[in-house]
């Protein structure tokens, strides 16, 4: 079963009948929290608990960058200015990524943040450790904060999105050299 946007509309429409303040819903794969604002709003935080989908890195075909989703990117594999193929699925570099490099992938379609607010340090810049639970960035879909997590244990190798872009769902986000 996966989780939507709109299941957690449907989630809040249901809540707003009763008089509860906050609901924390955990499974297997995710945890969600909801707590109700004091102007009657809710606020929402989700963590993604399984292995989010880590995929081996894009590779250069006949002159295209494959990006998720099937598309090409045409003129040989290059990154346009700022690093990122739009819908954030690019090689960086130009070529193929080298064995141990992993993708973190956009969990849901939304805008990426690398910070927990405006003016706050990111999460993880290039060259920091992440451990599999280590919260690399947010995603915000419809108003609502999901964390995404490394997935693997190893050291940043590139953000491909700039802070407040928008990513497709299961658009790369950023490299991870994966540790040995």
């Amino acid at each position: 079963m996966d989780l939507t946007g709109d299941d957690v509309q449907d989630i809040l429409s249901l809540l707003d009948g009763l008089p509860f303040g906050e609901l924390h819903l955990q499974t297997a794969r995710f945890s969600l929290t909801l707590r109700r604002t004091a102007d009657g709003g809710w606020t929402q935080e989700t963590q993604i608990r399984s292995e989010p989908t880590i995929a081996p890195a894009a590779a250069t075909v006949a002159g295209e960058a494959t990006v998720p989703g099937g598309g090409a990117v045409p003129g040989g594999g290059g990154v346009p200015e700022g690093g990122a193929v739009p819908g954030g699925g690019g090689v960086p570099g130009g070529g193929a990524v080298p064995d141990g490099l992993r993708a973190v992938r956009a969990p849901l379609p939304g805008t990426f943040y690398r910070a927990p607010m405006p003016g706050a340090p990111p999460f993880v810049d290039t060259g920091s450790s992440v451990e599999p639970d280590t919260v690399v960035a947010i995603i915000e879909t419809m108003k609502l904060m999901n964390s995404v997590c490394a997935g693997v244990r190893g050291t940043v190798a590139e953000i491909l999105l700039a802070d407040a872009q928008p990513a497709e769902q299961g658009a790369a986000l950023m490299w991870i050299r994966e540790d040995p």
